[in-house]
């Protein structure tokens, strides 16, 4: 999902609170099935405008969110991680009254966004920010997680927004196989969709396979994703389950430059961003140095 003209993506480390703002860290679920993603587009409904918009209604100020990863197209998430920054004055509007002095600080403001936001996105948490956070560029890993269904019916219709359903056999053994040749530090451009000027050199630190019953999971981790990694990553290992591929073809797929026309990205419905991890807080400020960092395989 490319971002909108109209709402240019910084890819600059916001700076560290100061001046009269506050950098709140939010953490997020949602359920993507009918967002166009999370960054901003115009005319199209997407996680981070209705967070925007309900939170520059409760603040009277514009406002914007920076994520720990921008989720494309009907991508769902449980552990989403931004930040926003507000100026220290708009406060004053999510305390209409003198909070109980048990109640954890912004609990008015999580409560608040529970009645304005619609049922399909929720803010669980909302703290202060420690000095030096930044919910993009502090990430150490990102943890996704995709789900497929083997059930000859498909998948129950409770899950049916959350689960792919995968009507043939899949051989997991060589699955896992050919995911080991994945792991480490590599260049996926063959498992990335083309952003103009973004690096695909990625550390892809677990890609496991698990199946309980019917439900088959894939644990996916790295310290930072390209555009449709995951999906792409997931769609090419089922290629080698469903034996149209062996499972060395993987390794070659490294090789190449530019996004792989030889399989189908998995749909999106499948992928769940579960979980964001950061350093401790005295590291936090070290850490944006190395995201920052240009990496390359030499």
């Amino acid at each position: 999902m490319r971002p909108s003209p109209n709402h240019a993506v910084n890819d600059m480390p916001a700076t560290d609170s100061g001046s009269g703002h506050v950098r709140l860290r939010l953490d997020i679920s949602y359920d993507g099935t009918e967002f166009a993603g999370w960054a901003p587009q115009a005319g199209q409904r997407t996680v981070a405008g209705v967070i925007e918009e309900t939170l520059s209604t409760v603040f009277r100020e514009p406002v914007r969110l920076v994520t720990a990863g921008r989720t494309d197209t009907g991508v769902h998430a449980t552990g989403q991680v931004a930040h926003v920054d507000v100026p220290s004055a708009a406060l004053r509007f999510v305390y209409p009254r003198t909070p109980r002095p048990d109640d954890p600080e912004f609990l008015p403001l999580v409560r608040r966004l529970a009645r304005f936001l619609p049922a399909d996105v929720r803010v669980r948490q909302i703290v202060r920010a420690a000095p030096g956070f930044d919910a993009r560029f502090s990430a150490l890993r990102r943890h996704y997680e995709y789900r497929l269904s083997l059930a000859p019916y498909g998948v129950e219709p409770q899950q049916a927004r959350f689960i792919t359903p995968w009507s043939r056999p899949l051989n997991l053994e060589a699955m896992t196989a050919a995911s080991q040749e994945l792991l480490g530090l590599q260049d996926f451009a063959a498992f990335c969709r083309f952003r103009e000027g973004a690096t695909t050199i990625r550390d892809l630190q677990r890609l496991e396979w698990q199946r309980s019953g019917d439900l088959v999971t894939a644990h996916v981790t790295a310290d930072a994703f390209c555009w449709n990694m995951v999906r792409s990553l997931v769609g090419a290992l089922l290629a080698v389950g469903e034996g149209r591929r062996e499972a060395g073809w993987i390794a070659g797929l490294l090789a190449a430059d530019s996004r792989s026309s030889e399989y189908a990205a998995a749909p999106a419905r499948g992928l769940t961003l579960v979980s964001v991890d950061y350093p401790p807080d005295d590291q936090l400020a070290s850490r944006i140095a190395v995201t920052r960092d240009l990496r390359t395989l030499d």
